[in-house]
């Protein structure tokens, strides 16, 4: 991808601000002489920002308007560590419903739409930006939150809700309890907006099928408004941004290298607009490409593929380095298995050892089963696991987020 000139203009517009007040990237950018970046060249020799740095700034650090014009402010889990709280002022607030609104007309949703919305509202970004893209659309929406699936199912069935907005763990969730209930011709959902989490083909499909939708992966972060900056349209595959709002880059992981178009790497996301807490070059972790190429639906925008995984998701064993995306892979080709899954990896008498279990319908050859799991592991990933097959339903579903591997080593 090129730097367009409206986008370089407003790079430096950002940086000129941020190097004239106090604020984190005052430090971070010391010594830069933002009239010497005259070319995307230059602007490529800028430090990268990281989470490290986000969180060193806790609690307001990052915060560059003054305190009359925030508004609201959000913040990561921090179940790694210290909290990143990001401040919005009420134009980051506009510009993010305003991005979410074109999210949900890119999968072809209306005002006469009826959204459920699932994920948490609160500190998280999650609902309250599925909440404000569905009124800025005009749409009803029924804003749930997470969990109580009575609840869930009765204002889905009442409701008649046609737009499902959930992770994709907590929609597999629905979708069996619907099939369980023998529900399903009383439940009205055309399509589902899911987000926060990746997710392979096989359970893509699955939650399709038993739900009877349309899916569209959303993504964003908490860092950059949260999500709604990029989505899948009804051609399906790849992922629209918006190149208006934020300039992104697919970097080499290790040397921090611009890719070329094509090539697989980390996202890194500089925000053009944003006020509260603008982010120059954030490493996102997350694992995708540009997609080169018009795109069938006819949008300008340009693409990102479906996330691969993390870079901070990986588990090295024996010398073998594992990305969750790679089982899912895996699993797709494998008939009589489920998308679902769990990895454990213990050091036992002195040795690595990878446990993979894996859900698989009825009826099924376990044996045969079993020994096609361990081969094909063993062909695509180069490494043999100990396969433990387990009945559909015995692996635990989430509301939130599924955690897939557990590393039971250190």
């Amino acid at each position: 991808m090129k730097m367009k000139e409206s986008q370089f203009l407003l790079i430096k517009e950002q940086l000129k601000k941020l190097t004239s007040k106090e604020c984190f990237y005052k430090q971070k950018l010391e010594g830069v002489n933002v009239d010497q970046i005259q070319s995307q060249e230059d602007f490529e020799k800028l430090p990268f920002t990281w989470k490290g740095d986000l969180r060193e700034a806790y609690p307001l650090g990052l915060m560059t308007e003054p305190e009359e014009k925030i508004v609201r402010i959000h913040s990561s889990s921090g179940t790694t560590g210290t909290p990143v709280i990001i401040p919005y002022t009420q134009q980051d607030v506009d510009d993010w419903a305003f991005m979410f609104k074109r999210c949900y007309e890119m999968a072809g949703i209306t005002n006469m739409d009826r959204i459920q919305i699932t994920p948490g509202y609160g500190l998280w970004t999650a609902g309250i930006g599925f909440q404000l893209g569905a009124e800025r659309l005009g749409a009803m929406t029924v804003p749930m939150g997470p969990g109580n699936t009575d609840k869930q199912l009765r204002m889905m069935m009442d409701m008649k809700s046609t737009v499902l907005c959930a992770t994709s763990s907590y929609a597999l969730l629905l979708a069996e309890e619907i099939a369980k209930r023998g529900i399903g011709d009383k439940i009205c959902l055309k399509k589902g907006v899911i987000g926060s989490e990746r997710w392979g083909d096989k359970m893509r499909q699955r939650i399709a099928n038993e739900l009877g939708v349309d899916l569209y992966d959303i993504y964003g972060l908490t860092e950059v408004y949260g999500p709604g900056i990029a989505i899948n349209c009804q051609a399906q595959g790849a992922m629209h941004y918006w190149d208006d709002f934020i300039y992104l880059e697919i970097v080499d992981p290790k040397t921090g290298e611009v890719l070329p178009d094509g090539e697989v790497g980390e996202i890194v996301i500089t925000t053009l607009r944003k006020q509260g807490a603008p982010l120059i070059r954030y490493r996102t972790h997350d694992l995708s490409r540009i997609v080169p190429g018009e795109c069938p639906c006819g949008s300008p925008f340009p693409r990102i593929d479906t996330l691969i995984g993390r870079t901070d998701d990986m588990v090295k064993v024996k010398g073998v380095n594992i990305f969750p995306s790679q089982i899912e892979e895996l699993l797709t080709v494998i008939n009589g298995a489920s998308s679902e899954y769990q990895v454990m990896v213990d050091h036992l008498m002195g040795k690595d050892v990878l446990t993979l279990f894996v859900e698989t319908v009825p009826g099924v050859n376990r044996y045969a089963l079993e020994i096609e799991i361990q081969t094909q592991f063993k062909g695509r990933i180069g490494l043999t696991p100990v396969v433990k097959l387990v009945d559909m339903g015995e692996l635990p579903r989430s509301e939130k987020k599924s955690t897939r591997v557990f590393d039971n080593r250190y």
